[in-house]
């Protein structure tokens, strides 16, 4: 059956050739565009991986862009237990480089304290070091940089050559790859010097990274850090993003405007609206307890750190309010947000999609009511030679299968490769990842296609009575 089925195709080839690219075409369509959202789980995975650590935000900041803390609650934090390193960010954005006006892909100034930051276990800028040296304590106050490697040959630079950022010159000691299109995207320098070049306010930073003691697991440091700034003014230290709080659904249109408000805003705008807030301004009131009446208030522990108790049977989400002043992701929150903006990104995909797959469809049970029709005289006599409806019915969707099989192969196969030109020719700017799984249903759902393709032609054709089907053809 198989074989008189694809007998039958060829006789038609033009016809058949025709189905097949049109369902081809819209099966790589699907592959490519599916492609964008793996690509981008694939990229947050493997980045937050080599960040074990945890990141202290303003609250409702996606990004640490859009982050603002006071200095000393990074001094703070450093007090409790459990934590082994903390190291204070602050992040710009990057203008111009070179003259060059920078939009896509973004470039940040990221300014660290170096001494913690050299004390990080793992920090992937540092393992990533290509040529040259990552920053030192003698770096401080200074404008030596080290940049990424995508830079350095966007730009035609290299070791000891100088380059002019917002209109400051640096100077490269270093140069790194992560090999990941969120971090690749950074200047690095001294956390001081980011300052002074975007006129940053002095008693505030952007973010802190947090690495914890081998022994304390992320969860439970993640607790002790909000419930020791739990009850704080919220607006102590930064500004608010609005509309996105805690508890918050991170959507595609509340990132897409964060990313385009980035873009647009100026790197010295944010510093100041910061202009009169001290990072004194922070009231330490202890809170009561609803329940119990008790204050709970941070205790010392045997090893001088400060242990925040965290009450019994309360959850994460009870102990830091919305206005709470900062959040702490760990890698596992982050993912968690990407997978929240990936959903929707597969929603809009999905009616992309749909749009070439319906007139596949349509191609598909254009060619078989084409064939059934030109075939009635053929029916008639296989009917009348003995063969049942169920023989009909199974001719014509092995039919409409082998287009689907066909298309849904050629059309991954397309799809994949159009993914790896793509990934080559852009490797800087975007990340697309056909998955073998995303490839396999591919197939599987092009096959289905095919079949329910091929269903109303068949029924149609299987109903024909042997006489009627050769008066008609």
């Amino acid at each position: 059956m198989l074989t008189f089925a694809i007998r039958n195709l060829m006789s038609r080839p033009l016809r058949s050739l025709l189905s097949l690219l049109g369902l081809s075409v819209a099966i790589a369509g699907m592959v490519g565009l599916f492609s964008v959202a793996r690509g981008l789980e694939r990229t947050v995975a493997s980045t937050f991986d080599r960040i074990p650590g945890l990141l202290v935000l303003q609250t409702g900041a996606p990004i640490p862009l859009f982050s603002r803390l006071p200095s000393t609650w990074a001094q703070e934090i450093a007090g409790i237990e459990g934590v082994s390193v903390v190291n204070s960010e602050v992040w710009q954005r990057v203008n111009l480089i070179d003259g060059k006006m920078i939009i896509s892909p973004p470039r940040f100034l990221f300014g660290t304290d170096i001494a913690s930051r050299r004390s990080l276990r793992q920090d992937p800028y540092q393992t990533g070091m290509k040529a040259g040296r990552f920053l030192m304590p003698d770096d401080r106050g200074t404008a030596n940089t080290v940049i990424s490697r995508q830079i350095a040959d966007e730009f035609h630079v290299g070791l000891s050559d100088r380059l002019q950022v917002n209109g400051h010159e640096l100077t490269i000691v270093g140069i790194y790859e992560c090999g990941s299109l969120l971090l690749d995207v950074a200047i690095i320098l001294d956390i001081d010097q980011v300052r002074t070049m975007s006129r940053f306010d002095a008693d505030s930073i952007s973010s802190v990274y947090v690495e914890p003691n081998v022994d304390v697991d992320n969860e439970t440091l993640l607790t002790r850090i909000e419930q020791t700034f739990r009850g704080r003014d919220a607006t102590s230290g930064g500004w608010t993003l609005p509309g996105i709080g805690k508890g918050t659904d991170v959507g595609l249109g509340s990132l897409f405007k964060v990313f385009t408000d980035a873009v647009n805003a100026s790197p010295t705008s944010s510093a100041d609206d910061d202009e009169g807030s001290s990072s004194g301004d922070v009231s330490d009131k202890p809170v009561t307890d609803d329940d119990t009446g008790a204050a709970d208030t941070p205790s010392e522990s045997d090893s001088g750190r400060l242990v925040s108790p965290v009450p019994a049977k309360t959850s994460r989400d009870e102990l830091v309010s919305e206005t709470s002043p900062i959040e702490v992701r760990s890698a596992s929150e982050w993912a968690d947000r990407i997978r929240e903006f990936s959903e929707d990104l597969d929603l809009f995909l999905v009616i992309m999609t749909s749009i070439g797959v319906t007139i596949a469809v349509l191609s598909i049970v254009n060619t078989m009511l084409m064939s059934v029709t030109e075939r009635f005289i053929e029916f008639g006599i296989l009917k009348a030679n003995g063969w049942s409806r169920h023989d009909v019915l199974k001719l014509i969707t092995f039919e409409s299968a082998v287009l689907g099989v066909g298309g849904g192969i050629l059309g991954a196969f397309v799809g994949w490769v159009a993914t790896l030109v793509i990934n080559a020719q852009w490797p800087d700017r975007i990340e697309l990842y056909a998955s073998p799984g995303l490839l396999a249903f591919g197939v599987v759902f092009s096959t289905v296609l095919g079949i329910l393709g091929g269903l109303y032609p068949a029924v149609w054709a299987m109903r024909l009575l042997p006489m009627d089907a050769i008066r008609r053809g």
